[in-house]
């Protein structure tokens, strides 16, 4: 029955879908899942790495974490093309404000005009709809530490904690339960990332090859981006492993 529906973007079915943005959403359920948590000092960004093959030579930078502007970075789960073009989207408005203004663009009015253009996508014909969803995680003057999810129709809302991608389900289920606003610290916050991803990620044993994170914080004033070396991976994964012992003590 959808046949006669999904041949164009902008036709709704009877029940009012539009069957391409759902098949967009279907094709980022199948890639690694990347999280977000929103802490009092700041952002962290975790995202699972799928080795496709091991002849592939490794990238020198992350597929899954991009730094937009010096206060604002993301996380992306979906096709990886598509993500290219709205990241060197969402760079050319960050720095044209910049240009404009002399300041930093507000994380929300950024985050604003890449789910307009995305939404674009589900309404003209002859295209088709980004199939990939975002984190983005950000600190402004106006509102401090932020955190936003946008999926391919071109919606986002603002998140404590977040996760697109595989098993996107259960690793929400498990940061309802784990996550406490008033405590949580940036300390915390990764140990809780890393809990996620461990129980989550399709790999038995969760390795720093296997997995990326990254941070946000500010420091008098300044925005700092810091993407975790495999040594500092490893020492998250070490205190997971003696907290999960010490736990079942």
């Amino acid at each position: 029955m959808s046949r006669r529906y999904d041949s164009r973007t902008t036709i709704f079915s009877p029940e009012g879908r539009l069957y391409q943005v759902e098949y967009a959403m279907e094709a980022i359920s199948h890639a690694g899942t990347a999280l977000g948590i929103l802490a009092k000092d700041g952002i962290v960004l975790a995202a699972e790495k799928k080795l496709t093959s091991k002849l592939l030579e490794p990238s020198r930078s992350s597929e899954k974490m991009y730094l937009i502007d010096e206060h604002a970075a993301c996380a992306v789960a979906g096709i990886t093309a598509d993500a290219n073009i709205l990241i060197n989207q969402a760079r050319l408005h960050a720095q044209r404000y910049r240009f404009s203004y002399q300041e930093p663009q507000p994380v929300e009015q950024l985050v604003q005009q890449l789910a307009d253009e995305k939404q674009a996508y589900t309404q003209y014909g002859g295209l088709r709809p980004f199939g990939v969803s975002m984190l983005y995680a950000g600190w402004d003057k106006t509102y401090g530490f932020q955190l936003y999810k946008s999926d391919p129709s071109g919606n986002y809302n603002g998140w404590k904690a977040a996760c697109i991608g595989a098993n996107n389900q259960a690793a929400m289920s498990l940061m309802k339960q784990e996550y406490k606003e008033e405590i949580l610290s940036l300390k915390e916050a990764l140990a809780l990332a890393v809990k996620v991803l461990t129980k989550t990620c399709d790999s038995t044993t969760l390795t720093p090859d296997k997995f990326d994170i990254a941070t946000i914080t500010c420091v008098d004033g300044k925005v700092v981006y810091e993407e975790y070396d495999a040594t500092k991976q490893q020492a998250l994964l070490d205190a997971a492993k003696e907290e999960s012992a010490s736990a079942d003590a």
